[in-house]
């Protein structure tokens, strides 16, 4: 069993707030858009880390981090990439990767929207995490955790980090 705690769209900014829910996984995700490699780093000196790049990120962050991530974790087979779509309506790209690698949980970013639907069509989890960043416009912050284990998705609990604009001295 894994406790997974997925991010993104982070945009350069990880604070207390987070780091808090980061010390309770045993690994965390990111769904592009990390934003800096001091956001990476940080999270990868605390915890296992697995990560994609996204469409603000940089040359650093591109070159440290895939587009796609395909791997299996507990037994579930796992797509995660920043840009995709959702359930009835992904990108070609997508679509094409979810037809040949059958994955059970596809993970997106980029909307800043928290969604999670469940895929009947293509037997998957979708699940985008929202946006845990205080950049865009997004009004809550927001990540997801659950576990794996033994090929099952269980425990998923959405996570409000409060308002995108409050984030007080202490949360820094």
């Amino acid at each position: 069993m894994k406790k997974i705690l997925l991010l993104s769209d982070t945009h350069g900014h990880l604070d207390q707030k987070i780091i808090k829910y980061i010390n309770g996984a045993d690994e965390v995700w990111h769904a592009g858009d990390i934003g800096t490699t001091v956001v990476a780093d940080g999270i990868s000196n605390l915890k296992p880390f697995k990560g994609i790049y996204g469409n603000v990120d940089g040359h650093e962050l591109r070159s440290q981090f895939p587009e796609n991530q395909i791997f299996r974790c507990e037994g579930v087979k796992v797509l995660m990439t920043h840009i995709g779509g959702y359930p009835g309506r992904y990108n070609a790209r997508v679509k094409k990767l979810i037809l040949e690698e059958k994955p059970q949980l596809y993970i997106c970013g980029h909307s800043h929207i928290l969604k999670v639907v469940q895929d009947r069509k293509n037997n998957l989890l979708h699940m985008n995490p929202g946006a845990c960043g205080v950049h865009g416009f997004h009004q809550i912050r927001t990540l997801l955790r659950f576990e794996l284990n033994q090929g099952k998705i269980e425990k998923l609990e959405a996570v409000e980090l409060g308002q995108r604009g409050s984030i007080s001295a202490s949360d820094q």
